[in-house]
C-alpha cells in the first residue's frame, strides 16, 4: 500500500512539473512583442497620409525581441531626397535620445507592448526662425493577414496644429 501510495504521489507530482513547465512556457509567449522582423514596403493606395503626407516609404526591423526592437525608415525629405533614420529602442520605459529627421531634431522616444501592437511615444525638438519648436508623436503598431501587413496609426501635434495618419505596408522579405 505504502509503495501505491508513493507511486500516485510521484506522478502528482509530475502532473505539477508538467503543468509549471507549460504556464511559464505560454507566460513568455504571451509576453514576446509581435514578430515586425523584415522589410516593409509603403502601400499608397490602403494608406492616409494625413495632411502631411510624409509616411516612411520603407521600414527594416533588424530585430525585435521582448528587451525591445532595432529598425530603420527610409524618408524623403522635402528636396526628394531619400533619408534613412535608424532607431534602437527598448520595452523598459525609458526614454531613448536620437538626432536627426525633420529639421535635424532632437527627439525622444520610448517604446512599450501590450498585447498584440507596439506603442511609440516621441517628441522631437527643433530649431525654426531661432525659436524652440516642438512635435509630439504617437505612434500604434500592428500586424495583420498573417504577420504580412503591418498598419502603423499615428497621430502628431505642432503647435495648433493635429495630423492623424494610416500607413499601411507590405512586407517585401
Amino acid at each position: 500500500m505504502y509503495q501505491s501510495f508513493r507511486k500516485l504521489t510521484s506522478k502528482a507530482s509530475l502532473l505539477v512539473a508538467a503543468a509549471a513547465v507549460v504556464v511559464l512556457s505560454s507566460a513568455t509567449v504571451l509576453n514576446a512583442p509581435p514578430n515586425f522582423s523584415g522589410e516593409w514596403k509603403l502601400n499608397e493606395a490602403k494608406s492616409e497620409q494625413g495632411q502631411f503626407g510624409r509616411g516612411a516609404k520603407k521600414i527594416k526591423v533588424e530585430s525585435v525581441d521582448d528587451k525591445g526592437i532595432n529598425f530603420e525608415r527610409t524618408v524623403t525629405n522635402q528636396a526628394g531626397e531619400e533619408q534613412v533614420r535608424k532607431e534602437k529602442l527598448t520595452f523598459d520605459g525609458k526614454e531613448v535620445e536620437s538626432t536627426g529627421g525633420f529639421a535635424n531634431s532632437k527627439t525622444k522616444s520610448k517604446a512599450s507592448i501590450a498585447g498584440d501592437a507596439m506603442t511609440i511615444d516621441a517628441v522631437s525638438i527643433f530649431d525654426r526662425d531661432g525659436q524652440s519648436m516642438e512635435i509630439k508623436r504617437k505612434e500604434v503598431w500592428k500586424l495583420s493577414e498573417g504577420g504580412n501587413v503591418l498598419t502603423i496609426e499615428s497621430t502628431s501635434s505642432f503647435g495648433d496644429n493635429n495630423n492623424t495618419t494610416k500607413l499601411v505596408y507590405d512586407k517585401v522579405k
